[in-house]
C-alpha cells in the first residue's frame, strides 16, 4: 500500500518528488563513477496496517465501524474490531454517549442526532485517541425524482433528476448516493450555487435505451429500483469524497493519532423509484 502525496500541496510535493529525483540519481551515478555495486532495496508495496474510522450520526442515531487497512499483496480484510472505547459527544449540550458493539462489530448507539449541534467522535484504540468533530445540518427533502430520456448522438440516455428543498439562509452542499436495487450505483454532488427559488436541482446520466449496448455499470432494466440517498455536508467532506474517489489524499478527518477515514454527523433523507423505461417521457 503506497500513501499518496496530498492533493492540497502541489508545490510540496514538486519540492519532494525533486529532492527524491536528486538522490536517486546522485545514487545511481556515483556507483558508475566509482566502479562499485550497491543494491538499494525500496519496500514500497508494504505498509503497516493504519487504522480506519468510518463514523455517521443522523436522525437515526450513530454507527461507527474500525477496520485496518491491507497490504497491497494481501486479501482485503474487511474484519471490523472491537476492541476499543467509542464515544460521541454532543458538545453543544454537554452529553457524552458510549457506543457498543453489535452482532456485526459496528459501534452503536440509537441517540439521534439534533440539527445545529456539533458532535465530536472520540475513538481509544491501543493507547491512542482519535477524534473528529462535526457540526450536524439541518435536513433536506427530496421534492422531485424521475427518469427523462435525453438525445444523444449515438442513443438515448435516461437522466435521473433530482430536486431538493435547499437549507435556507448559507451555502449548501448535497452529497446524492444512488443505489440499484440496494446496492452502490453512482453517486454525485449537488451545491445550490445560483439557485434562488429555494430549490437544488441535479442530474446525472444512467442507462442507455438500447440496453444491450450499454455496459453493466451503468444498465438499467425494467424493475430495476433506483434509490437515492441525500445527506448535506460540508465542503471539506466533498473534498475528502473527491479525493476518495481519485485514490488520492483528501484532508485529514480526525485529530490525534493518525487514522484514515471520516465522521459524518448530517441528517439523510431517502426516495426510490422503479425504472420502466416504456414510461419515460422523451425529452426532444
Amino acid at each position: 500500500m503506497i500513501k499518496l502525496p496530498s492533493i492540497s500541496d502541489k508545490r510540496g510535493q514538486w519540492r519532494l518528488w525533486s529532492s527524491a529525483a536528486l538522490k536517486i540519481l546522485v545514487a545511481t551515478i556515483v556507483p558508475l563513477l566509482c566502479s562499485c555495486e550497491k543494491e538499494l532495496d525500496f519496500e514500497y508495496h508494504y505498509e503497516p496496517p493504519k487504522t480506519v474510522i468510518e463514523g455517521t450520526l443522523d436522525q437515526h442515531g450513530a454507527r461507527v465501524s474500525l477496520t485496518l487497512t491491507t497490504p497491497m499483496d494481501e486479501p482485503v480484510d474487511r474484519t471490523r474490531l472491537t476492541d476499543a472505547t467509542v464515544t460521541v459527544e454532543d458538545l453543544t449540550a454537554g452529553t457524552v454517549r458510549s457506543l457498543l458493539p453489535d452482532a456485526d462489530g459496528y459501534f452503536t448507539d440509537a441517540t439521534p442526532g439534533e440539527p445545529g449541534h456539533s458532535y465530536r467522535l472520540k475513538v481509544l484504540r491501543d493507547g491512542v485517541t482519535y477524534t473528529s468533530d462535526c457540526l450536524m445540518k439541518a435536513p433536506t427533502e427530496i421534492l422531485e425524482m424521475k427518469f427523462r430520456w435525453v438525445k444523444m448522438p449515438y442513443d438515448h440516455v435516461a437522466a435521473l433528476r433530482i430536486s431538493l428543498a435547499d437549507i435556507p439562509g448559507e451555502e449548501s452542499y448535497y452529497w446524492v448516493r444512488l443505489l440499484r436495487n440496494g446496492k452502490g450505483y453512482q453517486w454525485m454532488f449537488i451545491n445550490d450555487k445560483g439557485m434562488e427559488d429555494g430549490t437544488v436541482k441535479g442530474a446525472t446520466f444512467t442507462t442507455r435505451m438500447d440496453a444491450d449496448e450499454e455496459d453493466e455499470k451503468n444498465r438499467l432494466v425494467d424493475g430495476d429500483v433506483v434509490t437515492a440517498i441525500v445527506t448535506p455536508v460540508s465542503l471539506e467532506m466533498i473534498d475528502y469524497l473527491v479525493a476518495l474517489g481519485n485514490d488520492s489524499n483528501g484532508p485529514a478527518m480526525f485529530s490525534g493519532g493518525f487514522c484514515l477515514g471520516y465522521f459524518l454527523a448530517a441528517p439523510v433523507c431517502e426516495e426510490s423509484v422503479v425504472f420502466h423505461p416504456a414510461e419515460i417521457e422523451v425529452e426532444e
